[in-house]
């Protein structure tokens, strides 16, 4: 899967990568209102990685689906639509709006969105305010749930086990890490929101672990997301448990690195005599044994 925002709204690298040969495409976050975003400068490039301060910046749901949902159509990709909030009726609302118009598959619920009603602290911090967004988004609609979760937490399995309980079809494993870098000359923060969001590959062997925990929580599928820019980097996540993963800052980099994972994939099963990424998910064995 392409990651949330890498290809915007859905259909952005049409032109640069094959979209056809990748299982789905998840969207930028939208919420139920037009945001604007957080101040710039939003983006800055740091030793093996990325910070971003974006900001969930958006057109709104009901833009999204007059202007822009017609357009993914055409797409053999699955289209799996993010959704933010910040209060759990905002996120209810998204949905809702979203369900009606159809022409999409499955919806991505971002719970890395602070909850105001809380005094900011991201929803997905907490396992009861997950727990309550995920209840509430799962009586909006039938389709397809997956959950990302912010690896920015102590227990990530409790939280894990909170969405899988009020009834997640999936676990996104993970977000970005918060982050910061500082300009010496002027002796402030780089970054127009002084922090950000660090991805690529300084992140990967952290959401490594990430996923290997949530595997062990819970028996709901993973998506693995941190870091991967290589088939090795997907393989390794596979091997610990995950089901599917996502690609985004890799893309920045190279838009073909889609393609490239997936070749790699195909020539390592050949060589291992593997018939499917199933025979090799989740077989990982335990240090000591």
């Amino acid at each position: 899967m392409l990651a949330s925002g890498v290809a915007g709204y859905g259909d952005e690298l049409r032109h640069v990568v094959n979209l056809n040969r990748i299982g789905a495409v998840v969207t930028k976050t939208l919420t139920l209102r037009p945001h604007e975003g957080n101040a710039p400068p939003r983006l800055v490039e740091v030793p093996s990685g990325l910070i971003n301060s974006i900001g969930l910046a958006n057109m709104g749901c009901r833009a999204f689906v007059s202007q822009r949902l017609g357009r993914l159509s055409n797409l053999r990709a699955k289209i799996v639509v993010s959704v933010g909030g910040f209060t759990v009726g905002e996120y209810a609302r998204v949905v809702a709006a979203l369900d009606d118009a159809g022409g999409f598959d499955a919806f991505e619920v971002n719970i890395s969105c602070p909850n105001i009603g809380s005094g900011g602290v991201n929803f997905g911090s907490v396992p009861a305010n997950a727990a309550r967004v995920v209840k509430t988004v799962r009586s909006n609609t039938s389709r397809p749930l997956f959950v990302k979760l912010t690896p920015n937490v102590s227990d990530i399995g409790a939280v894990a086990r909170a969405c899988a309980c009020e009834g997640a079809d999936a676990l996104t494993v993970g977000n970005t890490f918060r982050a910061m870098v500082v300009d010496l000359h002027s002796r402030r923060p780089v970054l127009g929101a002084t922090t950000g969001g660090l991805s690529g590959p300084a992140i990967k062997a952290i959401c490594l672990a990430k996923v290997w925990e949530v595997v062990s929580a819970v028996k709901t599928p993973v998506i693995a997301c941190g870091g991967i820019s290589s088939a090795r980097d997907a393989l390794e996540y596979i091997v610990v448990g995950a089901t599917a993963f996502q690609v985004g800052s890799a893309c920045f980099r190279d838009f073909r690195t889609p393609q490239l994972i997936l070749d790699g994939i195909s020539r390592f099963c050949e060589r291992n005599n593997l018939r499917s990424l199933t025979d090799l998910t989740g077989t990982l064995e335990q240090a000591g044994t």
